[in-house]
């Protein structure tokens, strides 16, 4: 058979491109692909493409446009944000707008804060005319329109999160960050004004908290802003995302909750959640009393889900618990929530003030460590989770009198504007029905019924510094008296590690106790060894150096390279008497 012509030709072709020298053959490859890669970006530049935004999000969003070719307001970094250059989103519905705005009136500043509830549809006649105290509303967009909605998963989150849009498209002017939070959530605007103070609001943020449940976060992400909280975007990122909120949808239709298509969308586009401890989802159950009365030393900025715990104060329902703390809020929110820790040596007290909440105190003298953990006064937000529940170190609850506190709740506050002193007044909760701690020296609380703390106000609290305390008790009084000031020299030396040992309780179990004195660094640490043991302390055969020993700090011996030190529990035991008592003396 005589070949074809279409094979003469490719053979043809084929002997042309072998002819051709490697080099010219390598730069027609490297047009070719230029030429393509031109043409795929024009086409990509066309609305009529259904890839086009899905693939170029992250390339756009990563290099934003300069500031004198965009819309984006150009104010200057030396203007500090204050409170007109926020937004908020509140997230609401007519059926739960009846009741909840209850939460939203209890911070919400008329014709101060700026923003708007965002209800699923036009306010009857009942809710009109609409309250001066309320946000004014804005009716959500109709997202049955969206050309996605038969294959949502679960509409009332898309239009949760369709908010976003609804609210840059009302078109309000100067307004550097948009807040979006639901219609059972409480803002600390003041708080919030000077977190959002330290983020540059030019560039695209996302700011926001995690849950406290360590099973929520797996559920959804670690990276996520849980929105029932409330989370932060820059304008500009709300601005650049405007077009492309609804592609974000439709990438994402088969996501249950707005908070999780928000992140998922906000990570495609290069932008990470940058996290703040002072925003709190409350995916807690019961009693929180001691979650706040050990809030981590950050502003505190939100609290959510108020419909699932109890009040935070006893002897009132939820709103009136929340209109309470904005007591404390309206004349202090930088120490609000913060927590102040002291001692009373005399007695052997710890005090931990929860500043415009509570007050605890503990007939034992307790580490800081230990009383910054909050005691778990909650339960965990699903029930069949499996350790562990929490993202933080908690406390159990003990009937230990050493261990349990006297708790104290805020019950008023009075402020002289002519000095700037605050002062703020706890209540015994109940009494502990509890006996003494009978550890030697430890006095009993019970007679304490009030507790009075003295601060300043005329300058904020400085966000994450401690500060610290000092109590005026008087055995004679039904009242303690504690001024919280910046810490000085005197405060961390009586307050710092060096809490002497004989003040902390342990088990009363026989052993040695092997303690380093004024150790040259913190990986020294104390320790319980059984009463069998034999510990040897020796000096190196290659010391260039003796050692010394001292007994009680009299007598004083010379150590040589090579001499130990042994020391054993004596078989029999010593008694010892005590004048007071054996924190004071001893024989």
């Amino acid at each position: 058979m005589t070949p074809s012509n279409d094979t003469n030709s490719r053979s043809s072709v084929l002997q042309n491109y072998r002819a051709l020298p490697l080099g010219i053959l390598g730069r027609s490859i490297a047009v070719s692909g230029l030429v393509l890669l031109l043409l795929y970006a024009f086409l990509s530049k066309s609305h009529d493409s259904p890839f086009s935004d899905s693939f170029n999000l992250p390339f756009h969003l990563q290099w934003p446009a300069d500031s004198s070719s965009t819309s984006v307001h150009n104010t200057t970094m030396e203007s500090p944000t204050n409170i007109s250059h926020i937004g908020f989103i509140v997230i609401g519905s007519l059926n739960s707008w009846r009741w909840r705005k209850a939460y939203i009136e209890s911070w919400w500043r008329p014709n101060v804060t700026r923003g708007y509830v965002f209800l699923d549809k036009e306010p009857t006649q009942e809710f009109l005319p609409w309250p001066a105290t309320s946000p004014p509303f804005q009716v959500n967009a109709d997202i049955t329109k969206l050309r996605v909605f038969p294959r949502i998963a679960n509409p009332l989150q898309v239009r949760m999160f369709h908010s976003l849009l609804d609210m840059y498209r009302v078109g309000d002017k100067d307004l550097r960050w948009l807040i979006m939070c639901d219609d059972d959530s409480v803002m600390f605007v003041d708080n919030l004004v000077e977190v959002l103070g330290k983020y540059d609001h030019t560039k695209y943020q996302y700011i926001g908290g995690i849950s406290e449940c360590v099973k929520s976060n797996a559920d959804f992400s670690f990276d996520m802003g849980f929105g029932g909280a409330g989370y932060a975007v820059s304008y500009p990122f709300a601005q650049a995302i405007s077009t492309k909120l609804d592609d974000c949808i439709e990438r994402y239709p088969y996501l249950w909750v707005s908070d999780h298509m928000a992140q998922s969308c906000f990570a495609d586009l290069g932008i990470a959640l940058s996290i703040e401890k002072g925003i709190h989802q409350i995916d807690l159950h019961g009693d929180i009393s001691g979650f706040l009365s050990s809030h981590p030393q950050s502003p505190l900025l939100t609290l959510h889900h108020f419909d699932t715990i109890d009040p935070i104060f006893p002897k009132m329902d939820k709103f009136e618990a929340i209109r309470h703390l904005m007591k404390a809020a309206k004349v202090d929110q930088s120490r609000l929530a913060q927590q102040t820790i002291c001692y009373q040596r005399k007695s052997n007290w710890s005090f931990s003030v929860s500043w415009g909440y509570s007050a605890n105190i503990y007939e034992n003298i307790i580490p800081r460590s230990i009383l910054r953990k909050p005691l778990e006064t909650f339960r965990p937000w699903e029930r069949n989770a499996r350790p562990p529940f929490f993202m933080f170190n908690t406390r159990w609850v003990s009937n230990n009198p050493c261990e349990a506190p006297h708790v104290f709740f805020f019950e008023s506050i009075e402020h002289n504007p002519e000095n700037g002193q605050v002062l703020t007044t706890y209540v015994r909760a109940a009494q502990r029905n509890l006996p003494p701690c009978s550890a030697s020296g430890n006095h009993s609380a019970d007679s304490i019924s009030k507790i009075r703390v003295l601060s300043q106000a005329k300058t904020r609290k400085t966000a994450g510094v401690i500060e610290c305390c000092d109590v005026d008790y008087k055995a004679e009084t039904n009242s303690s008296d504690i001024k919280i000031s910046v810490c000085s020299c005197k405060h961390r030396v009586k307050n710092a590690l060096s809490i002497p040992i004989s003040r902390i309780r342990v088990q009363q179990v026989p052993g040695i106790l092997f303690t380093p004195f004024c150790p040259h660094s913190l990986s020294f640490r104390s320790m319980i060894l059984p009463e069998h043991v034999t510990i040897r302390v020796q000096v190196p055969f290659n010391s260039r150096n003796p050692a010394w020993v001292s007994f009680d700090g009299k007598e004083r011996k010379q150590l040589t390279a090579g001499d130990a030190l042994v020391c054993s529990m004596a078989p029999w035991p010593v008694p010892t008497a005590c004048q007071i008592d054996s924190a004071n003396d001893f024989l």
